[in-house]
């Protein structure tokens, strides 16, 4: 299998241009990633390591790949992922229609329970897409 960086369209300094909320997630995130990479830790580099590996370009578009990484972290109720996938899947030029219609897929698979994450999604397409 062959993969490659994927294609961005936009860079995390222009999305957090665009939304408080990515703004406020990506600065947290960066900060916290500094503390655990300052652990020196060989397991979790070497997971980060796949993760990273797994949504590049590929047999599947990394953008597709990304929309993916959100139905589940929907499914799974974790807002930190779906502000990442979202971020990420817009970065990639992912449309607003089509990151909606990966939460509706996310909506089906998870239940009622989705719901409340589902709100916050909505807030940060709203911030990042008008």
């Amino acid at each position: 299998m062959q993969t490659r960086e994927p294609a961005y369209q936009f860079s995390e300094a222009e999305v957090a241009s665009r939304s408080a909320t990515a703004r406020q997630f990506l600065e947290t995130r960066t900060r916290l990633n500094a503390m655990v990479t300052a652990a020196d830790n060989s397991l979790v580099k070497r997971f980060y390591n796949i993760d990273t590996n797994t949504y590049l370009d590929g047999a599947i578009p990394a953008k597709y790949k990304e929309m993916m990484g959100l139905v589940i972290s929907a499914g799974l109720r974790c807002d930190d992922c779906i502000n990442y996938h979202i971020i990420q899947s817009y970065r990639l030029g992912a449309s607003r229609a089509e990151q909606e219609e990966s939460l509706n897929v996310a909506l089906i698979v998870g239940g009622s329970i989705v719901i409340p994450h589902l709100r916050r999604a909505y807030a940060l397409l709203t911030e990042l897409y008008g």
